[in-house]
Parts: structure tokens; C-alpha cells; sequence
């Protein structure tokens, strides 16, 4: 059974919908926040699915991309008010990582200890 969220930026000019193969509240689901230097700044609570099970639908024009060290990693905000909505991550590229505070109806702060990702370790190598 799969749940459909959705999800947009700060100003509303990028909207995304996720659609979850688990719950939220399950343990596969895989929570987490992550320390690189990026994260670590924005101090998000992240989730992930597979890259088919996010789609941005409005303001695709509207993503600003954002890439550093290897270039692997594919950050994206809004270029109208700068928050993070989600990435295609340097650890599996076959998955996008999404911002649960731009979920409609999720409160990110309700979920309790939140792993932390080592990032750190895998952002340490220099491109």
C-alpha cells in the first residue's frame, strides 16, 4: 500500500509530490538527518525514494541545482526563497532524498530521535 504526499517551498512557487512505499512512522522508511557541510547548515529531518517516486508539479523552472566536491550529489531549492525541497544523493544516486519540513501535514519535529548520517566520512575526499 503506497501514500502520496506533498510538499512544497517557503513562497509556494515549487510544489513535489513523494510516493511512499512505507509509512512514515515505519523503521524502513529510514529517517535521518546527515553531518556533512551542507546538512550540518541546513539541519533538515530527510526521507528517501526511489528517483520515480518524487515528481516536481510546479516550478521545475523555479530549481536552482547545487553541486560540490564530486559533483555527484544534486541539491535543489527554490530560487525564489532558498529552501531545500530535495537531492539525488552522492550515496545512492538511485534515490532522492526529500525535506519532511515541505511536507503538507507533516510535523517534522514530531518524530522523535532522528539518526544522523555520517556525511562527513563521505564527503571528506576532495573531487
Amino acid at each position: 500500500m503506497s501514500e502520496t504526499l506533498t510538499g512544497s517551498c517557503h513562497c509556494g512557487e515549487v510544489e513535489f509530490e513523494v510516493v511512499l512505499d512505507v509509512p512514515l512512522d515505519d523503521p524502513a522508511m529510514k529517517l535521518a538527518r546527515c553531518n556533512c557541510s551542507l546538512c550540518r547548515r541546513r539541519q533538515v529531518v530527510m526521507a528517501a525514494v526511489p528517483l520515480s517516486n518524487l515528481r516536481v508539479t510546479k516550478g521545475e523552472d523555479k530549481l536552482t541545482l547545487y553541486q560540490w566536491n564530486t559533483e555527484v550529489a544534486k541539491h535543489y531549492f527554490c530560487s525564489v526563497c532558498g529552501i531545500y525541497t530535495h537531492h539525488q544523493r552522492r550515496s545512492d544516486p538511485t534515490v532522492y532524498g526529500f525535506n519532511m519540513a515541505c511536507m503538507d501535514g507533516v510535523d517534522p519535529y514530531g518524530f522523535g530521535e532522528i539518526k544522523v548520517v555520517d556525511g562527513q566520512k563521505m564527503s571528506s575526499n576532495p573531487k
